[in-house]
């Protein structure tokens, strides 16, 4: 395989975490039935650009169905993130009716809705159907479609180029991220602004953060990289913000390369914060699997310790990340007997490959569990504020990522 920003031949392994089904293929009963999808779960690292990304099997028609069960909404953290972003962005750059707002992976309109309310025109670009919907009843125009230069410049031909373009957790989900950014090229106006956010490839390592590998993230990105692929395209990368959301993120704000906007002091700071942690350093990549596997050994212990202790067990949040730790760790329904998800679109499935239950928050009530693990430790702290009446028959919490932790 040869990378696919820059070509080179990929010869290093940074993680491998053996088959896996896609992450958001919840399952339903008769599911259980037929054969499911396995696909090699494993991460190459490109010495010469240095983009971390999958091996080249699952394709996006097969992760990103019409189906998808992932509603950026059911998160109060993040629908405040995007509140914030959104009321930011609208205020430096002048934002107003006569202003066009893009968002790519607009999902189920959590963040566009923000500018609809301000009378902002925007414009969501999202491919599932069943996120799609949920945009377009909140008034929020949607083109159903994988975004792309095709797409950009059907968009650019209909005078649809925008003054901002918006891209939250899409970057690394793009199988051909140079056609991608190109197509953010195509649809910008000269003098308009990109912002991209994303899981910071530094964090994921020092953290120890390999359950946020999964399928649909094709890719796992430092600032270098993006500049380079931005710099590829034509684009300039001219400010970054440091985010705490996913477990440590970056904000690339971006630019036409021939724009007169002058590089924010952020952008030597990040690239000097990568330099000194090493991933320019193969040895960095190379030393990540046996701290993953340290994880998943943790985990696996923990949970034969509380069998044995003869206390109930229960999962919260039937996120991807969670399903990556599982299906690594071989975890089934005899040591976690079900997970609650808040999630409408996901109870009374089955989380892929362990085929756990997913059952309703207020199932935490009725069977009243000693220990709760929370799968998307990112939104520890609102789990735990949102559940805090568990403590009263008892019951902890804990995370397995990057060490087990009870509270």
């Amino acid at each position: 395989m040869n990378c696919r920003h820059c070509q080179t031949p990929l010869e290093h392994v940074f993680l491998d975490l053996g088959f896996a089904p896609p992450s958001n293929a919840y399952l339903t009963a008769s599911d259980l039935k037929a054969p499911e999808t396995y696909f090699p779960l494993k991460l190459l690292v490109c010495q010469h650009c240095w983009l971390v990304q999958t091996e080249d099997y699952a394709r996006a028609h097969e992760l990103f169905k019409p189906d998808y069960a992932y509603f950026s909404s059911v998160s109060q953290t993040w629908l405040a993130h995007a509140k914030a972003y959104a009321e930011m962005v609208s205020r430096r750059f002048a934002l107003s009716q006569d202003s066009l707002v893009i968002e790519v992976a607009s999902n189920d309109g959590y963040l566009l809705k923000n500018f609809i309310e301000a009378g902002i025109p925007c414009l969501g670009i999202e491919p599932t159907a069943s996120t799609a919907e949920a945009a377009e009843r909140l008034g929020i125009p949607v083109l159903r479609d994988f975004f792309g230069e095709a797409l950009a410049r059907q968009l650019a031909a209909k005078g649809k180029q925008a003054d901002l373009i918006a891209g939250n957790n899409v970057f690394a989900h793009v199988p051909d991220i140079n056609d991608f950014t190109s197509g953010l090229k195509t649809a910008l106006k000269p003098h308009g602004t990109i912002t991209l956010e994303f899981p910071h490839l530094m964090r994921l390592i020092e953290h120890v953060q390999f359950d946020t590998v999964y399928h649909e993230h094709f890719s796992y990105l430092s600032l270098r990289t993006v500049m380079k692929i931005f710099a590829r395209a034509g684009l300039r990368v001219w400010q970054v913000d440091e985010l705490a959301t996913h477990g440590g993120s970056l904000r690339v704000y971006g630019c036409h390369d021939e724009d007169r906007r002058e590089n924010h002091p952020s952008v030597a700071k990040v690239l000097d914060e990568e330099a000194r942690f090493g991933l320019a350093d193969l040895s960095t990549y190379s030393s990540f699997q046996s701290r993953a596997d340290h994880v998943k050994n943790g985990l696996l212990q923990f949970l034969l310790e509380q069998k044995k202790l003869g206390k109930k067990v229960a999962a919260y949040g039937a996120a991807a990340k969670g399903n990556t730790l599982l299906n690594y760790a071989g975890v089934k329904p005899d040591l976690l007997p079900y997970v609650c998800d808040a999630a409408p679109s996901k109870q009374g499935k089955y989380l892929p490959g362990s085929h756990i239950p997913i059952l309703p928050a207020d199932a935490l009530r009725k069977h009243r569990p000693d220990v709760i693990l929370v799968l998307p430790w990112n939104i520890l702290h609102e789990v735990t504020d949102q559940h805090a009446y568990v403590r009263e028959w008892g019951a902890r919490f804990a995370a397995a990522v990057p060490a087990i932790s009870i509270s």
